[in-house]
This record gives C-alpha cells, sequence and structure tokens, in this order.
C-alpha cells in the first residue's frame, strides 16, 4: 500500500509579501542606496550623523521595496511570458493587485514619514522622487530606452541628500546646488549601464511580448553601449568629485570601480544570460568602492 504524498504547504502571506518586495534579493536597494550615502557624505563633507543615515538608508529600502509592488502590478501581464518572472507572487496570483498596491502605499507611506523628519527641500524632492518610480513601469511602452527614467529614478536620493545635509527651512530648492543635480546624471549612465545587463537576460523574450529596453533599442552595440556608459559615469562621477575637493583615496576607489566595470565586459561580451545577470548583481560592489573611497577620503582630510 503506498502513502499519498502530502501537498506542500502553501507559502504564509508575509513570506508572499517578502518575496513580492525581493526581500531576498539586497542587489537592488543597495544600487540605489551606495550613489546616494556618497552624495550624503559629500554634501555633510563627511559624517552626516545618525539621523540622516538612518533616513537614507531606511528610506532607500522602503522605497526600492515599494518600487517591487508597483512594478509587478504594472507588468503582470507581461511577466507570466518571461522565464525569469513568471513565478512572481502576482503574476501568478498569490497576491492580488490590491494587496500589492496596498504594500507599496504602506511602505511609501513610512518612507515619507521619515523623509517628514528632514526639513522642506528633501520633503519636495520626495514628491518628484515618487512620481519619477511610479512612471517607470509605464515607460517601457513608449520609450525605446526607458531605463533612462530608471537612471532618474534610481539617482533621485542624490539630490534628496544635498537638500538634507544643506537645506534649511524655506520651501524652495535653492539650497540644493548644481553639483548635485550634475550627480544625478553621472549616476544616470551607471543605471543605464548595469540595467542594459539585466535587460540582455530578458531581450529574446521582450522581443516577443513587445516590451522595450536599451537591450533591444542598441541591437548588436549592446555590450559597446554599456561599456561607453560606464565610461560616461566614471569620467563624471571622477571629475566632479575632484571639483568638490576629494582627493587621492576617492580616486582609489574610482579605480577599484573602473576595474570591476572591466570585469564585468568579460563576462557579457558572450552575451550568456546567466553571465549577463551576474553582472548586474555584482554592480553593487562597484557602487561601494565608489562610495567607500570616498568616506576614507573624507576620513582622512
Amino acid at each position: 500500500m503506498t502513502t499519498a504524498t502530502p501537498a506542500p504547504t502553501p507559502p504564509s502571506r508575509l513570506a508572499l509579501y517578502l518575496q513580492l518586495i525581493r526581500w531576498d534579493r539586497p542587489a537592488g536597494w543597495l544600487l540605489l542606496l551606495w550613489p546616494t550615502l556618497a552624495a550624503l557624505w559629500i554634501a555633510a563633507d563627511g559624517w552626516p550623523g545618525w539621523h540622516l543615515l538612518a533616513v537614507f538608508t531606511l528610506g532607500t529600502i522602503l522605497m526600492r521595496s515599494a518600487g517591487c509592488c508597483v512594478n509587478d502590478v504594472a507588468d503582470r501581464e507581461f511577466d507570466r511570458h518571461v522565464e525569469r518572472t513568471a513565478q512572481r507572487p502576482v503574476t501568478t496570483g498569490a497576491v492580488s493587485v490590491k494587496e500589492a498596491l496596498a504594500l507599496g502605499a504602506f511602505l511609501s507611506l513610512l518612507s515619507f514619514g521619515l523623509v517628514l523628519t528632514t526639513n522642506p527641500p528633501a520633503i519636495l524632492l520626495s514628491f518628484g522622487a515618487l512620481a519619477v518610480a511610479i512612471a517607470y513601469p509605464f515607460a517601457k511602452r513608449v520609450l525605446a530606452m526607458p531605463q533612462a527614467v530608471l537612471g532618474v529614478a534610481f539617482s533621485f536620493g542624490i539630490p534628496m541628500a544635498f537638500a538634507a545635509a544643506l537645506g534649511g527651512a524655506d520651501w524652495n530648492l535653492h539650497a540644493v546646488p548644481l553639483s548635485a543635480w550634475a550627480l544625478l546624471v553621472a549616476n544616470l549612465f551607471w543605471v543605464l549601464a548595469y540595467d542594459t545587463e539585466y535587460a540582455m537576460v530578458d531581450r529574446d523574450d521582450d522581443l516577443k511580448i513587445g516590451v522595450r529596453s536599451s537591450a533591444i533599442a542598441l541591437g548588436r552595440w549592446d555590450v559597446a553601449g554599456i561599456m561607453a556608459f560606464y565610461a560616461a559615469y566614471l569620467a563624471m562621477w571622477t571629475g566632479l568629485g575632484l571639483r568638490l575637493g576629494l582627493g587621492r583615496w576617492f580616486l582609489a576607489g574610482m579605480a577599484v570601480a573602473a576595474a570591476q566595470a572591466l570585469w564585468h565586459f568579460t563576462l557579457i561580451r558572450r552575451r550568456r544570460r546567466a553571465e549577463c545577470f551576474r553582472a548586474f548583481r555584482a554592480n553593487h560592489w562597484l557602487g561601494f568602492a565608489v562610495f567607500a573611497g570616498t568616506v576614507v577620503d573624507l576620513a582622512l582630510r
């Protein structure tokens, strides 16, 4: 007599929510965190204090998690046709659209509560950051390179960090220097680089279902385009850092970042899915090198 195999226990709601916000994949929020913290250190001319460090670290994690909720709702019909995303909880129906949006709204409100402890300029910028984050999932329908919108969304912590560190009590953005916006533009090229690596993983599926991406737009120039994006990011961020008074330890961090970008070329040049995904997931170490060089340089002045 054979014993029936018991049915697997379905995941709890908490487990599904953690899966929805990619809790097991910290690389996503680390990609946002390192440039934001580097900007915070630069704006504060060194240690920014525990309050601002906590606000921007927790806020980054919360907003990335909220962004995942919005993204999965917007892309649920596309995701079912993509191998990498077919088992996402909203796509499978394990989490409803209403649940996902409610969770995203709750996480956004928590993040906004953190921003309210800073100052008016940072609060003003938080509305722009939220608007761009919501717009990104829908940019894939209309823009040839929606990664540019993601680049703005993933870089908005930079002017917010400057606003929180330098801003006063007035409801305007006069305290945010042009250098903060220049750093945002520089960081946008890094986002274009690593998210094009990410898009290379899904390119075949995206072509079938009609989703646009930078990997499709660049075509056979995808690898060259990625390396050009890395070069633009490294050159611009280095130049801006030197102009802002950073020195040799900062340059050492940038050199380590450049070495990692060259390593990425060896991973993506054959355009294999697994290696492109590995390159994408390793990008947070590149960002950490830039952050570490900045922190050490400011600490040893």
